[in-house]
Formats: structure tokens, sequence, C-alpha cells
């Protein structure tokens, strides 16, 4: 048994020398291409060569191989120590997360189409309902006017259509947080409310639904506790098709700009005084203390997605991500206040677009955003570099663009995972 075993040993230790004779000058070279935007007072700079630039990963120097300067999807200048075939085609992804269709974003649409896409260029539209594609020889065939009536019309079709339930739960949230303001009496002298024995007021505004009337005040906390639940599951983003969609993005060729205009959101809230005296007149009942506590509970906003992994994830596809954050003011009902949701998505979102070296605004116009950021990622440069001592060790690895001796904003991917 022992010799048998020293056999095999040999056996194997001759292989494994024999595979170091054969494959010992063997090595990977991998080349990352790093799409490079600089600006100078909201101004694309164009004059810069490859000299400019510095390149980091992981904080190590690395060496340029070459540097392009894209502008749309032509090559207008190249350097080049080692030369490649830049893939400039273009993918655009435009993802309309809204609730109510606008005119503006008709105008950004119109833009769009008039002013940007070109005959070869890929175009992805998402909307609530349904993902489209433009027909590779749509250009060709169709009138970019027919084009926008076209666009305009599915958007707002599939707006009210794909958030239909979400605005109707809004519609009765509000309503049953103003049935449960209403009955608290503010006058100090018959303030009952929904008391001891108490009823609803008579008197009812056109914010408060019929339907409320005669429901006890049990009855009406845990349908807003349940109303406001299901608000959270229509409004949830899933961080498993956040991934896949990355994982999409990186197996496309060519040039990837993923827009994503996203409302403003408000959600009604009951007056932490209304509140206050609810729990003042109900002490003695254990359900009404425990709902009113989940109230409070519910009303905070947390991250519920891996926002590094999400980042990183972005970033290793070599796309632009540009978030287009359309604001609006709060409704103004009495009684109750509108208290903004939007920052468990505003904050993961926003960093995604400054991991891929994306544009991030806010405004009350979309057609305004939509234009900024098709300004700003329309000319960029690629630069290309072949990291040192590579492995395939599956980290990420980070990037850093630098420019020597000038004070220019330059945004750029974050880096990418060695697989």
């Amino acid at each position: 048994m022992k010799k048998t075993l020293l056999i095999t040993a040999l056996v194997i230790l001759s292989i494994s020398v024999f595979s170091q004779e054969i494959f010992i000058k063997q090595s990977v070279v991998i080349n990352i291409e790093v799409p490079v935007r600089v600006f100078k007072s909201g101004a694309f700079i164009d004059n810069l060569t490859i000299n400019d630039f510095e390149v980091f990963e992981d904080g190590i120097p690395q060496k340029l191989e070459a540097v392009y300067l894209i502008k749309n999807r032509a090559i207008e200048r190249s350097e080049e120590k080692k030369r490649f075939s830049p893939e400039t085609s273009r993918n655009f992804f435009i993802f309309f997360e809204v609730a109510e269709y606008t005119a503006k974003l008709g105008e950004a649409v119109d833009y769009f189409v008039h002013n940007v896409i070109l005959p070869g260029d890929n175009l992805y539209i998402i909307t609530p309902m349904k993902t489209y594609r433009l027909k590779n020889k749509a250009l060709g065939v169709t009138t970019r006017e027919e084009i926008v009536m076209e666009l305009r019309g599915l958007i707002r079709k599939d707006s009210l259509t794909g958030n239909s339930e979400y605005r109707a739960t809004l519609a009765e949230l509000t309503s049953l947080a103003r049935s449960l303001t209403a009955g608290i009496q503010t006058d100090p002298e018959t303030q009952t409310g929904f008391g001891e024995g108490a009823a609803p007021p008579k008197e009812l505004d056109s914010f408060t639904s019929l339907q409320h009337v005669g429901m006890d005040l049990d009855e009406l906390l845990w349908n807003y506790v349940s109303l406001l639940k299901r608000l959270e599951i229509l409004r949830s983003v899933e961080q498993m098709k956040l991934l896949e969609f990355a994982q999409f993005l990186k197996d496309k060729e060519g040039q990837k700009y993923v827009f994503l205009f996203y409302q403003r959101e408000y959600i009604p809230q009951i007056e932490p005084r209304i509140l206050n005296e609810y729990m003042n007149l109900h002490m003695k009942n254990q359900f009404v203390m425990q709902t009113l506590s989940q109230i409070s509970t519910l009303s905070g906003r947390t991250v519920s997605i891996d926002v590094d992994r999400v980042k990183q994830a972005y970033a290793d596809s070599s796309t632009s991500i540009h978030f287009l954050f359309i604001t609006k003011p709060p409704p103004i009902l009495p009684g109750i206040y509108f208290e903004e949701h939007s920052e468990d998505i505003y904050q993961p979102f926003k960093e995604m677009a400054n991991a891929t070296g994306g544009f991030v605004e806010s405004s009350s116009n979309p057609a305004f955003l939509f234009q900024k950021a098709l300004e700003a990622s329309e000319n960029y440069y690629l630069l290309y570099y072949s990291p040192k001592n590579y492995e395939y060790d599956g980290k990420f690895k980070s990037i850093k663009v630098k420019l020597k001796n000038k004070n220019y904003k330059v945004t750029h991917r974050a880096g990418y995972f060695a697989y």
C-alpha cells in the first residue's frame, strides 16, 4: 500500500512539473475599459491627451495603453500605445417610474426622439407595465413625429394602468387619515371624538369617504395600518431584479445608458397631535395603543437593499446610470400632513448613478432633467489599461481616474469584479 501511494505521489509530482514547464510562460492579459467624462463649469473638456490622465486600481498606479475621444458614436481622436477596437454603439434604457403622466414627460420624449437617437441605436422604454423596444428599422420607415406620438401614448397609458392600485391606495389612505383626524374634535368643550360611546362627527368634508362613517376606532386604525403595509409592498424594490438587470447590461455590447425618471412620493400621515389625543383617550384599550404605536413605526423609512452590492454590480457592468428625480410640492389638507417617502429609493439610486459616473439631478421639469443628462453623457473619453498582477480572485477592484495639474470634475465607473 505504501509503495502504491509513493508511485501515485511521483506521478502527481511529475505532472505538476510537466505542467509548469509548459505553462510557466503563459500569462493572462486583461484590458479594462473606463468611460470618463471631464467637465469644467458644466462644459465638457475635449482637448485632453493621454498624458493628462492618471489611473489607479486599488490605489496602485496603472499604465494607460490608449485613450479615445468619443462624441456621440464617432471616435474623434485617438492616442494608442496599443491598438484597441472601441465599441461605440449606443443602448438607451429609459425607465418611467411615475404614477402621473405630465406634459413635460411628453416634451422629454419629443426632445430625445428628434435630437438624440440615431439609426443603429438601440432604444428600450420601460414603463410600470411593460418593456418596449424600438424596431431597428423604425427610423427608416416611420417619421420621428409618429414615433413620439406612439411613445407618448404608451407611457401615458401604462403609467395610468400600471400604477392604478398605487394611486387608489394613496387616495384611500388620504381619505382614512381625514376620517381619523375628523374623529377628534378640536373644540375643548366638545372634544370626545371616538372616545367612549362617541360617534364620528356629523359633518364630512370632500376628502372624507362616506365608507368610513359608522366604523369604530379599532376598525379605522386597523384599515389604516393595512393600507400602509399595502403601500410598502406596491413600492418595494427587489434587489435580485436590480442585480439581474446589471448582469444583463454587462453582457450587452457597446455603450449603455440608463435614464431613470422617478417622481417624488408623499404619504398622508395623521398629525402627531391627533395620535397623541387618541392615546390619551384610549390608554386602557390595548389594541388601540398597539396599533397607534405600529403606525408610528410604519412612518419611518429604511433602505431595504444592499446599496454597496448594487453599486458595485452596476459599476462592473460599465453602464452609465442617470437618476432624474422629479420633484413636486406636497398636497395641503387640513388635519393631515404629507411626508416625503422617497429617501429609501432616492439614496440608493443616487449612489448607483455616482458609482457609474452618471448624472444626478432633481427638478419639477423632467424635460429639462432629461436634456441635461443627455448632454452630460454624449461626449466621453475611453481609457484602456492592463492591470498589474491581475488575479481572478472575484474581488471588486476600485478605479480612480485623476487629471495632472487640472482642477476639473471627473466622472467614471467606480471599478469592476475580477472574474
